[in-house]
């Protein structure tokens, strides 16, 4: 990778303007140079994979690991992929070792099994909504919604008492911030550890209709070491409540600021899957989430990066990618959004993609028919927005009705 090429930009880049879209480089880089090069804080080269047909290349192309221990896989804060010592969650892997865990863990979030989870999802949200209702006429959505909601839901999937997610959910943050100091990471990982391993163990005491349960049974065939359990468990339950706690929050501040879209949604329910859609389309939380490193020279439109280069493949670039999605900077919940890249894309597609889809459905459409005069209090502007682990979100969103 040249100096001339790495001079044209530092990474990860600055939103501006309006905070829902992403970096406005972004644009630019897919009209004048798709496959850019840049660099990362500590002075790492990467490529980024800004157009979604690329994107889509680079995601399915065998020459190119999602493993965090590939060598030249980045990390948007610059720094190791992964600390030494630490082995990466299955998501990181590449197969065979991250088909063996997607292949024990896929019958749990299945298009039928999560249907059939659908009445306890709605059952946890008017619980949630229930409780909102009963404050004096404001609360904040994150934490009594946004956050709750998908943390009970995979909790209840994991078989993992929720009365403990003040314990997982501080731990997870400090394992996830690019802040937390080596040690503060460590002690933190450490310590999750230590309770899943825990909660293995009681499942073998006691089993469950549970993932946690399912695991602990495949562990003797596979041969699997309760390190690599604890860390399957752990990633199943930090995705499974950060992102869409994020799309919760995040997606009610812009389906508010498009009031002709809800009324649409509220007069036909129908239109709340498609609109699902476009929202994780148009929000593209998970923009950094697809480190990537070439094994050998790769191809990617009209360059190519070498082996043991790393690259990002910018999900938020793509899915604004108007080859792909005609005037992509509208939010249309009309719009047919449902080939986004907002779950990734080949063999580490998200596995939860299918209850993050029932989640938010549900989710959105009890809330503006429970609360129909709902606004947000706080101007956008003012609103606390995070980073971390390169998802986007809210910090808190004060909300009234």
């Amino acid at each position: 990778m040249t100096d001339a090429v790495l001079s044209r930009q530092a990474f990860p880049m600055p939103r501006s303007g309006c905070p829902f879209d992403p970096p406005p480089e972004y644009a630019r880089l897919r009209e004048e140079d798709p496959v850019a090069g840049a660099v990362l804080a500590d002075g790492m080269p990467v490529w980024l994979v800004t157009r979604h047909a690329d994107a889509r290349a680079a995601l399915t192309d065998p020459k190119i690991s999602g493993d965090l221990r590939s060598a030249g896989c980045p990390v948007p804060g610059g720094g190791p992929a992964i600390p030494p010592g630490v082995r990466p969650p299955f998501a990181r892997t590449d197969p065979p070792e991250h088909t063996l865990y997607r292949k024990l863990l896929l019958p749990s979030f299945t298009v039928k099994h999560v249907k059939a989870m659908r009445p306890r999802i709605r059952e946890i949200t008017g619980e949630l909504l229930d409780a909102m209702a009963a404050r004096p006429g404001s609360a904040d959505l994150v934490e009594a919604l946004a956050l709750p909601l998908p943390s009970l839901v995979i909790c209840d999937l994991l078989g993992i008492p929720y009365a403990d997610h003040e314990f997982f959910q501080s731990r997870a943050k400090v394992v996830l911030s690019r802040a937390s100091s080596p040690a503060r990471f460590h002690e933190a990982l450490r310590e999750l550890r230590e309770y899943m391993i825990g909660l293995l163990a009681a499942k073998r005491a006691e089993p469950a209709d549970d993932i946690l349960t399912k695991l602990v049974r495949a562990q003797a065939e596979h041969d699997i070491p309760d390190e690599d359990l604890a860390t399957t468990a752990q990633a199943l339950l930090n995705a499974g409540h950060e992102t869409t706690a994020n799309m919760i929050s995040l997606g009610t501040v812009l389906l508010l600021r498009h009031p002709e879209a809800l009324a649409e949604l509220k007069a036909d329910a129908a239109l709340w899957p498609g609109a699902v859609e476009e929202l994780l389309r148009y929000l593209s939380i998970g923009d950094l989430v697809s480190p990537r490193a070439a094994k050998e020279d790769v191809r990617i439109g009209d360059r190519v990066i070498r082996g043991g280069e790393g690259m990002f493949v910018l999900t938020g670039s793509a899915n604004r990618d108007p080859a792909a999605f005609p005037d992509p900077d509208r939010f249309d919940v009309r719009r047919s959004a449902r080939h986004h890249l907002a779950f990734g894309y080949g063999v580490h597609q998200c596995i939860g993609q299918n209850l993050a889809r029932a989640e938010l459905e549900i989710v959105f459409e009890a809330l503006f028919d429970r609360f129909p005069a709902l606004r947000v209090d706080t101007p956008v502007a003012d609103l606390a927005y995070k980073r971390d682990a390169a998802l986007f979100g809210l910090h808190d969103l004060r909300v009234s009705w």
